[in-house]
């Protein structure tokens, strides 16, 4: 399990990722790690919401 310094850093890595535009599969860390969960969380808080088709 991650400290909290690295789920915090973790989160701002997958926050940076979706501003770069990067797919969310370059997540650097394996499936069962909480810190993946941490920048899931960033990468989608950051992503912009799709705009609805009118």
């Amino acid at each position: 399990m991650g400290t909290r310094q690295d789920i915090t850093r973790a989160v701002l890595d997958g926050a940076a990722a979706a501003r770069r535009g990067d797919p969310s599969q370059t997540c650097p860390y394996p499936r069962e790690s909480l810190l993946r969960t941490a920048w899931i969380r960033g990468y989608t808080a950051a992503r912009p919401a799709p705009e609805p088709d009118e």
